[in-house]
């Protein structure tokens, strides 16, 4: 029997004052939950534990007994498994990555950990995007001389599970106002800027006042020039009667809750390897408009994340539309994770 263990870090700045009880961004949290939970549902047992540091994880792991270990995310520093795999000789670790090449080009030490990674005989690093897959694959063959059959069980493919319940919505057009979201993590490839820019020119021609409504939560100092500029841009814009509306992070059920008053949810951001964002907006039956990043999004409802304009011609087309695009982006996301959990449940159950 396979017996599974995902560990998150807690956020270094957490205080139980001002933060839930996990301590965590929501989207790695969920993220691991909705697989874990989708384990327990289909009798392969998974228990999820947040620590505090990588000196926390011998507990954990001593508590569980767990035979594979899924570390999300990168914050293991490479050195301790030459500790852990001796204490727990037995275990397989995943380290699971959650981003594709642009993201994990901020992580000044991510190619080289994954680089140090490889050469522990225990560890499997699992990616959740083919392409990234290949792209470490790539990596690791080549710098450390691996067979294709080396290769295949060094780097595995891991995508995002999504449990898919929905709801629907209905969709008041003569209200005064037009409620876009672009939530999610307020980073430069999230492509908040551009996507406003659409946003405000959309609203312009349809007549209506936009509430452009974003998460505010800054968790990497490097990111506040996005928020900034956010700012800046509608300060200026103030007589006109958009606004900029900011939200902090919350507990699921109060997103959820929240995304179901939007009109429409932007997300056409630079990079992405599934999007939670846009698939809590789907379930909830609210429209979104992506870019051709999302894996499992409906092309129609997609476009380009540069052009401004482009962006504003689909915005009005999911306005026009926005039971299609619903229905359509239900159905694609249905289909994507029915698939996943295969993936998952062959990987971890047939072996």
């Amino acid at each position: 029997m396979k017996n599974i263990l995902f560990i998150l870090k807690r956020r270094e700045d957490y205080n139980h004052n001002v933060h839930n009880t996990i301590g965590l961004s929501t989207g790695l949290y969920n993220s691991a939950k909705f697989v874990n939970d989708m384990f327990n549902s289909v009798n392969i047992s998974s228990v999820l534990e947040v620590v505090i540091d990588n000196n926390d994880i011998d507990r954990v792991v001593t508590i569980n007994n767990p035979t594979h270990v899924i570390i999300e995310a990168l914050w293991v520093v490479p050195s301790k498994f030459a500790i852990l795999s001796k204490l727990h000789p037995n275990v397989k670790w995943i380290i699971r990555l959650h981003s594709e090449l642009p993201f994990l080009a901020s992580e000044g030490m991510a190619m080289d950990w994954i680089g140090d990674y490889a050469d522990y005989p225990n560890i499997i690093i699992a990616a959740n995007s083919p392409q990234m897959k290949k792209d470490i694959q790539t990596f690791l063959r080549i710098s450390k001389n691996m067979t294709h059959k080396e290769i295949k069980e060094k780097v595995i493919y891991l995508p995002n599970y999504y449990p898919t319940q929905y709801n629907t919505k209905v969709f008041d057009k003569d209200k005064e106002y037009i409620d876009i979201s672009c939530f999610g993590a307020t980073r430069q490839l999230k492509n908040h800027l551009v996507q406003a820019i659409a946003a405000i020119k959309f609203a312009d021609k349809i007549n209506k006042k936009l509430r452009f409504h974003i998460n505010s939560d800054i968790f990497n100092p490097r990111d506040m020039a996005v928020l900034h500029n956010l700012e800046g841009l509608f300060e200026h814009l103030v007589d006109s009667g958009h606004q900029l509306i900011q939200h902090q992070w919350m507990p699921r059920n109060e997103f959820l809750k929240l995304c179901s008053t939007m009109d429409i949810g932007l997300q056409c951001s630079f990079s992405e390897t599934f999007n939670i964002v846009s698939a809590d907006l789907v379930s909830q039956g609210v429209p979104i408009l992506g870019s051709y990043e999302i894996p499992w999004s409906s092309k129609l409802f997609s476009t380009n994340f540069l052009k401004v304009d482009e962006i504003v011609d689909m915005l009005r087309l999911t306005y026009l539309f926005p039971t299609l695009n619903v229905k359509l982006n239900q159905y694609k996301l249905t289909r994507y994770t029915t698939k996943t959990q295969k993936i998952w449940v062959n990987y971890f159950g047939g072996k």
